[in-house]
């Protein structure tokens, strides 16, 4: 009997096999095509802009004449804009989460605003470029300034933090607060020292993905009405403000070829100041993740 069933396993095996290494095989080929894309358009643009990264492109203002072009309003003030942001979306979410998943009652009220949250992390930027415009630049008098920009921004990053946060808080198995709470903490002490500390890797790739896309979004910034050419830079969040991805955006639309190049080279920024920012954040991750 034992010998008839290991008949049986070996002839039904190799399907499985077979059908296993195919589907690996088609993983395999889509991950290598979307990694040759990717590196070919790196490449590419490294190629066009390298040698367009000098002192002068990043200490100069924008310019008519491609050769006096540079990059430096852009860079500060999308800086200024991450400093709105940042925090505003941060401190947001990651309290929304906390509530939703910690103190909410469930219903299907709760319910119901989970899944709405859910649905508004696939909503396009443009949308909440219309509802920026509608809400902080016209309603509120703010005008296409920092704030209003950054308040923009943080409201369309604000459901891919708070999901990626749920998702991280959740995960913190409930024995742990069963713990912490048999051994007299409150809630609130349950929440800050056990809970909280135990999801931050969880939460700081949320954060880390939603800052990368708001770094590099034009549509809600071209809604407003952000200027691709000021020749001053921002002193506080009620000024006007130039973006790299305006910036970027201005330039690549110039029938002259030199500012193919100039857009180039401020996509080779873009990177190097979003790969930055992504570096401090996934040390603080993983930091935390040592810790706990």
């Amino acid at each position: 009997m034992q010998l008839i069933d290991k008949t049986v396993i070996e002839k039904k095996r190799p399907p499985r096999l077979l059908k296993n290494n195919i589907m690996k095989s088609i993983f395999l080929l889509c991950t290598l095509l979307g990694l040759i894309v990717l590196v070919v358009l790196i490449v590419d643009t490294l190629i066009d802009g390298y040698d367009k990264i000098t002192l002068d492109f990043l200490t100069q203002f924008n310019s008519s004449r491609a050769e006096n072009a540079g990059f430096f309003g852009a860079i500060i003030g999308s800086l200024w804009l991450m400093l709105v942001t940042a925090p505003v979306a941060i401190i947001l979410s990651v309290g929304t989460a906390l509530y939703l998943e910690e103190y909410a009652p469930k219903n299907r009220i709760t319910d119901f605003i989970k899944i709405n949250i859910s649905n508004l992390a696939g909503v396009p930027s443009v949308v909440f470029g219309l509802l920026g415009l509608a809400m902080f630049v016209r309603a509120l008098a703010l005008g296409n300034s920092v704030l209003a920009a950054g308040l923009t921004l943080a409201l369309m990053i604000l459901p891919v933090i708070v999901v990626s946060s749920q998702e991280a808080i959740r995960a913190v198995p409930s024995t742990v607060r069963e713990a912490s709470i048999g051994m007299g903490a409150t809630k609130w002490q349950t929440v800050s020292r056990i809970i909280l500390p135990a999801a931050i890797p969880g939460i700081i790739t949320g954060i880390i993905l939603s800052i990368s896309r708001a770094i590099g979004e034009t549509a809600p910034l071209v809604v407003i009405g952000v200027p691709t050419t000021l020749l001053v830079t921002p002193s506080s969040v009620f000024d006007t403000f130039q973006a790299m991805p305006m910036q970027i955006y201005s330039w690549v639309k110039m029938p002259q070829e030199e500012f193919q190049y100039i857009a180039a080279a401020g996509i080779i920024i873009l990177l190097i100041v979003l790969l930055l920012m992504n570096s401090v954040a996934i040390f603080i991750r993983n930091k935390f993740s040592r810790r706990y």
